[in-house]
């Protein structure tokens, strides 16, 4: 829908595992509600975003850790909900290791570094996390970054609790900056994650669409 001239309003059902988009628009979780709202026709505008190609809603990223959301298997998710994902987390950190990563942020700040990940989030609500990207708003033609520096096991079990809070933002191990377009490479590969699906691998454009698209909600 995304590289259409002419775009209709686009409904968001929250009928799956964590509703990450659903929740950060306030949508009910009841359908019936929803389909209410629907006919009622209210819609609000909310920015896109656009990695390469391809076009996201909610979050891409990168890094060891954005991989589990779609290595959980689908059986899995739809047996024990979130949970799954904090499972594959837990497995996965043992082998986890930081990736050299070049970020240019609109053109001029450049940052040269080992992360465990980044992420490029549209809405605050990410992977079942509400505090993420605490500042992050669907509607203000900005991103707001998360990358999270190398650092051992206990370090990176202290930022996921601050991210409960919303308070990880203030780590010296997490850059955190707001901007409409950067560009991410890497002498390594390193896989790219768009709203929880494979998208491809760096190097990476990212900007981002102001006002895009229509949502009913």
């Amino acid at each position: 829908m995304a590289g259409r001239d002419h775009l209709p309003p686009l409904g968001i059902f929250p009928l799956g595992t964590t509703n990450d988009f659903a929740r950060a628009l306030g949508i009910s979780k009841n359908w019936e509600e929803y389909c209410d709202l629907v006919i009622r026709g209210e819609t609000r505008a909310i920015d896109v975003g656009k990695a390469n190609d391809r076009y996201f809603i909610n979050i891409a990223g990168g890094g060891t850790l954005t991989e589990l959301t779609y290595e959980v298997p689908s059986k899995l998710k739809t047996m024990i909900g979130q949970l799954a994902y904090y499972l594959k987390g837990i497995e996965k950190m043992v082998s986890l290791a930081p990736q050299e990563l070049i970020i240019r942020a609109n053109g001029k700040n450049v940052i040269h570094d080992e992360f465990m990940l980044f992420l490029i989030a549209n809405s605050n609500s990410v992977g079942g996390f509400d505090k993420l990207a605490p500042g992050a708003s669907m509607d203000d033609g900005q991103f707001d970054v998360i990358a999270l520096r190398k650092c051992n096991l206990a370090e990176l079990v202290r930022v996921a609790t601050l991210a409960l809070r919303g308070e990880h933002i203030h780590d010296k191990r997490v850059l955190h900056f707001r901007t409409d377009y950067m560009e991410v490479t890497s002498p390594g590969q390193v896989q790219l994650n768009l709203d929880g699906e494979y998208g491809g691998v760096l190097p990476g454009t990212f900007r981002i669409l102001p006002q895009h698209l229509r949502i009913f909600g």
